[in-house]
């Protein structure tokens, strides 16, 4: 199997992970950058994650049109265009609107990574609005001046919030942004726990570095690989058994 072929089946085993770890239901979704064109990417078509086969695939450029596709795509695709346009280190990205982090999104407690596992979270983790540039809307990503717009919210970090409607995540690879959104939810299940018992002592700065750094060097086996290999068991798409 050649090396975008494996990301492609790597494609599907993250849409059944994403959904069996409760980050996505029958919406969300997760997309990679092409390894050999820069401007173009990967994403299923319109279908709940758990559902994702080999065949859903469908190639987009980063303007969010099909490449000789005319099935039905997602609306938010413009979500995954815009930040691969401008995010060069970024090359898989996912949006989910997992219930454990709306709450962060539509009050003034931000997240903080407060777990070793969650320091992927990076330093801050910014919300966007849609209504702050566009008054009143239906809260979906639905355009690329949308999507450019959240992109320049996101910034340089790993994760942000959107108000009244999800998250979205960024990653180095699907392995990474797929870990990333898993213990974002993580984070804020705990945040909002700890938060009933008292002030919340959250990782430092200098913490979050070390714990990035060590995740980014870690050998095979370890780090994003280990929890791959978990959630794609749990989720019945162990590396050895054969995808649809």
């Amino acid at each position: 199997m050649d090396y975008l072929e494996t990301l492609l089946s790597d494609l599907v085993t993250a849409s059944r992970i994403l959904a069996h770890e409760g980050i996505c239901d029958a919406f969300g979704h997760v997309s990679f950058r092409h390894p050999d064109n820069p401007k173009r990417f990967f994403q299923a078509r319109a279908v709940a994650p758990e559902l994702v086969t080999r065949d859903d695939i469908i190639e987009f450029d980063l303007d969010g049109a099909a490449v000789s596709d005319d099935r039905k795509p997602f609306l938010e695709r413009f979500i995954h265009g815009t930040l691969y346009a401008a995010r060069p280190d970024v090359h898989s990205v996912v949006h989910s609107h997992s219930r454990g982090v709306i709450p962060f999104g539509i009050t003034d407690v931000p997240i903080r990574p407060l777990l070793h596992s969650c320091g992927v979270l990076g330093h801050d983790v910014p919300v966007w609005d849609a209504a702050d540039t566009f008054g009143d809307t239906n809260l979906l990503i639905a355009s690329n001046d949308m999507g450019r717009d959240f992109a320049e919210t996101f910034g340089q970090g790993r994760a942000a919030l959107m108000r009244g409607h999800g998250s979205t995540v960024v990653g180095r690879s699907i392995r990474e942004a797929v870990y990333t959104a898993v213990y974002l939810d993580v984070n804020a299940q705990l945040q909002a726990a700890a938060m009933q018992l008292g002030p919340v002592k959250f990782l430092s700065d200098g913490e979050i570095d070390l714990i990035q750094s060590r995740l980014g060097d870690a050998k095979p086996g370890e780090g994003y690989d280990r929890t791959w290999q978990y959630w794609a068991r749990r989720a019945g798409m162990a590396d050895d058994a054969p995808v649809p």
